[in-house]
């Protein structure tokens, strides 16, 4: 950094300090500064229409295309028999893609899972335009989410070798 004017030395002119590592801090300092001020002048002055982010919301909703769809096989709403005196028992889910099986326990507490045959996996709890919020898979294939969904949630799983989402279902 140039003493005299406060620019950074370019090197060209020899006027530098010579010591253009301990500036360099300032200048990320600077330049985030300068950023997070444009782009507060760019929402002020030329914000971005609804419309146009829908799109990109949607465009984003593609990413996954080429996910492999669980096919749902269980759903104790539909298949399990009534048990007499329960008024608020847990749905159970059942997702099946080739040899892969998730069942899944929905309560008001959350979800409660795992994953058949068990390995390395991430699994992500998707509700609608809201951010993935990912959930932790133990080496058995149990997961594990204190957040139960609100509305139709999907889940996404990510294996080594392939993305797996799931039909979306409502809560």
């Amino acid at each position: 950094m140039n003493k005299d004017n406060g620019f950074p030395y370019d090197g060209a002119n020899g006027d530098g300090d010579g010591d253009e590592s301990a500036d360099a801090p300032l200048e990320a300092t600077a330049d985030a500064l300068l950023e997070e001020e444009l782009r507060q002048a760019a929402a002020v002055l030329d914000p971005v229409p609804d419309f146009l982010r829908q799109l990109a919301l949607e465009a984003y909703a593609l990413h996954d295309l080429d996910a492999r769809i669980a096919e749902l096989t269980f759903d104790s709403l539909v298949d399990a028999l009534p048990v007499r005196g329960v008024t608020d028992a847990p749905r159970m889910l059942t997702f099946r893609a080739g040899a892969l099986t998730v069942d899944v326990e929905v309560t008001g507490d959350g979800l409660i899972g795992q994953v058949l045959p068990p390995g390395s996996a991430r699994i992500e709890v998707l509700g609608g335009p809201g951010a993935a919020r990912p959930v932790a898979v133990d080496s058995l294939g149990r997961f594990l989410s204190d957040d139960p969904p609100r509305g139709p949630f999907a889940l996404r799983l990510r294996t080594g070798t392939e993305v797996i989402v799931t039909e979306w279902l409502r809560a």
